[in-house]
């Protein structure tokens, strides 16, 4: 991740994220039809957008809205739903902790699970560079104008759109493609494995607590991995995680 610019880094970082906000665009169709759909003004729909960045948790959100649950009840299941985003911000403060407060706080709201992914795929084990704070926004800034726009155009569409369609399909698949180079050892293709398999069995688990037991168990499995075939190497990567 080493650049000659700053300007080069943003540019690439805004390159390198562009073929994931395909994934991101059934999803936001999705949001915008829902929030019209229960009868959300366009204002109250972006607003409510905008002040989220996070689909499942506004999904959730409006869901109890029209269930007519008590607002703590709301805040509460947002923060417990975007409880790995404590695990993203722990693995890029150690990058970005000696940045200004403004530069910092900003990259905290623009946080996305494919920013980091992609940050976490490009960035070598020598360090990101230079550039880091430029290349990651980016990557930040297009995904969020990608899922703004896409929420707005589902608020537009309204109802208009198909159930036939079945437009969640497209939204794991983008994160398929950043998975699978990013298997390069047998660590990772440990931590893939159990990541996966936890996921799956632990679907039913309320507030998308599923997805928070899958990425621990495949950190522990993937720092296990490397333990056993490097301990030098796995030591490291506990200490780095803890």
């Amino acid at each position: 991740m080493n650049y000659p610019s700053a300007r080069q880094a943003f540019t690439q970082g805004a390159r390198d994220v562009l073929p994931l906000t395909t994934g991101i665009v059934p999803f936001g169709l999705i949001t915008g039809v829902t929030a019209i759909g229960m009868g959300m003004s366009p204002t109250e729909a972006m607003g409510m957008t905008l002040l989220f960045y996070s689909g499942s948790a506004q999904l959730v959100v409006m869901q109890l809205m029209q269930s007519a649950a008590l607002p703590v009840t709301m805040v509460v299941t947002a923060l417990v739903i975007n409880l790995r985003f404590l695990m993203y911000s722990a693995s890029l403060g150690q990058h970005f902790n000696r940045l200004p407060r403004r530069q910092r706080w900003s990259l905290a709201y623009l946080l996305s699970d494919q920013s980091f992914a992609l940050w976490s795929l490009k960035t070598p084990a020598s360090g990101p560079g230079a550039f880091a704070f430029h290349y990651y926004t980016g990557t930040a800034i297009v995904m969020w104008c990608g899922w703004n726009l896409a929420v707005l155009a589902g608020v537009l569409l309204g109802s208009g759109i198909p159930d036939a369609w079945q437009l969640g399909f497209a939204i794991p698949l983008s994160f398929l493609a950043l998975l699978v180079p990013s298997i390069r050892n047998p660590a990772t293709l440990g931590a893939a494995i159990v990541g996966g398999a936890l996921a799956v069995l632990a679907v039913d688990l309320p507030y998308n607590l599923g997805l928070l037991v899958a990425a621990l168990g495949g950190i522990i499995a993937g720092v296990t991995i490397e333990h056993w075939h490097d301990p030098a190497r796995g030591e490291a990567a506990q200490e780095a995680s803890s």
